[in-house]
């Protein structure tokens, strides 16, 4: 019989002399979130969910409802219940302070509420990120500043993944765990122990529409897995994918490998990268290493980068480990 993902909580708390119990709560709080935003998410036109808001958030992207919505639902699961300190989202300007009339915890969240939403029209898999910090000693009105902590200091990251299954993906540092939301009985299962991702591969995904903008270690690369077998390629035929969801393309590489790239480009020279540190690019750096792989902007390990604002954009190159190797040799060599 498979653990429930309360059951796995609980039994990986008392591994941890003097565990509080407020990392466990927490954890039970986030999965009410994804189980409602599940709901959500697959109620779709049935409940009028889809479409755009009307409204911009802070990186100037237009916003689904859904957007709006699983914002507030994550809100609304993790306010209340006294683990945290503060939260902050990719859908929102600044530091979301815990209501005055909730206890504060010692923890920090940040999130991204829907990863991939541009695909809810067309219902292919969306998800959520999270990740969990410790609030600094002493500090009981987190700003913004208390939440630029590099990704090493990540207590867990997660994410929930709405596809043609609900799956929950968390780590502690302790390798990676997948569990499967049971809708009969409304629990998660442990479905997917200890994943691993294979650290060769024959599979990328980019977006290949932006190659012109690139730079040259990351044409290089491309241009070898298009060859494939051919002069001039690698000793193996590559396949691509792109789906627009990180959570899907890095769920997919979790499961069977494989190289998902969001590099530096000139398309728009003022944005260091497209993806988060601190939604994204932190915590699915956290999953990928604890699962064997490997995550890097090309030129420094992601979550050793220093934030230097909510809503900072990094370079991402993750998977498995042999291939990201070669793509950050060839930004070393300058091509």
């Amino acid at each position: 019989m498979s653990k429930s993902l309360v059951q796995f909580i609980i039994e990986e708390q008392r591994r941890m002399p003097g565990a509080s119990g407020d990392f466990s709560g927490l954890l039970s709080d986030i999965e009410v979130a994804c189980k409602r935003i599940a709901h959500a998410v697959n109620k779709g036109a049935l409940i009028g969910v889809l479409g755009s808001a009307g409204s911009e958030n802070v990186q100037g992207e237009t916003q689904k409802k859904l957007d709006v919505i699983t914002n507030d639902i994550f809100i609304e699961s993790n306010e209340w219940a006294g683990h945290l300190a503060a939260m902050a989202s990719e859908e929102m300007d600044d530091v979301y302070p815990i209501p005055a009339q909730y206890p504060k915890g010692k923890y920090l969240l940040t999130f991204d509420p829907l990863d991939g939403s541009s695909n809810i029209d067309v219902n292919i898999s969306v998800g959520t990120i999270f990740s969990i910090l410790r609030c600094p000693d002493g500090v009981t009105n987190p700003t913004a500043e208390d939440f630029l902590q590099p990704g090493t200091k990540q207590v867990c990251a997660g994410y929930a993944l709405y596809g043609p299954a609900t799956m929950l993906v968390i780590t502690s540092g302790h390798g990676v765990n997948g569990f499967t939301l049971d809708s009969d009985i409304g629990e998660f299962m442990l479905t997917h122990p200890q994943m691993t991702i294979p650290a060769d591969t024959q599979e990328f995904a980019i977006n290949m529409s932006n190659q012109r903008f690139w730079e040259a270690p990351v044409q290089r690369y491309i241009d070898e897995c298009m060859k494939g077998k051919t002069p001039g390629g690698r000793e193996k035929n590559f396949n691509m994918r792109w789906v627009a969801s990180m959570v899907a393309e890095v769920h997919r590489i979790l499961t069977r490998g494989g190289i998902f790239m969001y590099p530096f480009d000139t398309k728009e020279p003022g944005k260091a990268g497209k993806l988060r540190l601190l939604y994204e690019a932190n915590p699915m750096s956290f999953i990928v290493e604890q699962a064997g792989g490997m995550s890097s902007t090309g030129r420094e390990r992601i979550m050793e980068v220093q934030p230097n604002g909510l809503h900072q954009r990094v370079p991402v190159i993750l998977g498995s480990k042999n291939e990201v190797e070669r793509v950050v040799e060839y930004h070393k060599k300058g091509a």
